[in-house]
């Protein structure tokens, strides 16, 4: 368990480090791609200690038993959570892309009536659902991490994102909000609808094979 407290407070900790303090001082030594292979090999080492720290911690007593309306409240979660995660990639200008700017000025769409933050949510309710229906200490010490860097992360990158793209950046939090606003689900669109059920099914059928 000490193991994977450890892991967990390296992975969310570098990442929170090497996405704001660390960066730029990183960025002027190392150039743009250097930090970029810098900042993967961190977080995939970090990750891979988080996995075998896991996978090795005690699963001990449940806290309570998920019953069928617990893993029902948590599949409908992960379906929120891939439909999120599939939109994400599209129009983002939280990404760091050439074309940031260029997205925020466009009017809201797909993913963003939810939230400008569709990916960092996506994992935030991967959080929730698998604290849900796994809960047990090592899994609230992963889940309760991978939260903490979802929520944190998302109020990191307004900040960062508004330094570095100034009004356009204003302009697209005035149109947007950081709190998923759940109601818009269907307002999303096809693409993200179609592609997130399909990696839902995915992860389902996935889990089934366990």
């Amino acid at each position: 368990m000490n193991q994977l407290v450890l892991a967990v407070a390296a992975f969310v900790g570098t990442h929170f480090l090497l996405s704001h303090p660390l960066r730029a001082p990183l960025v002027a030594k190392l150039g743009e791609k250097g930090f970029s292979g810098l900042y993967s090999v961190i977080a995939l080492a970090t990750f891979y200690w988080v996995y075998v720290a896991f996978s090795g911690a005690p699963t001990g007593d449940y806290f309570w038993t998920p019953g069928e309306s617990l893993w029902g409240v948590a599949s409908l979660l992960m379906l929120v959570a891939s439909i999120l995660f599939a939109g994400s990639f599209v129009g983002n200008p939280a990404m760091p892309t050439p074309n940031a700017k260029a997205d925020a000025a466009k009017p809201v769409h797909g993913v963003f009536h939810l939230t400008r933050h569709p990916m960092m949510w996506a994992f935030a309710l991967w959080a929730i659902a698998h604290a849900l229906v796994a809960p047990y200490a090592a899994s609230f010490v992963l889940t309760g991490g991978m939260f903490l860097l979802a929520v944190g992360g998302s109020a990191g990158q307004d900040a960062k994102k508004a330094k570095l793209m100034g009004d356009a950046w204003a302009q697209w939090s005035r149109n947007t909000a950081y709190w998923p606003r759940l109601g818009q689900l269907f307002s999303v669109g096809a693409l993200p609808l179609v592609a997130g059920t399909a990696l839902w099914l995915v992860a389902q059928g996935l889990h089934l094979l366990q």
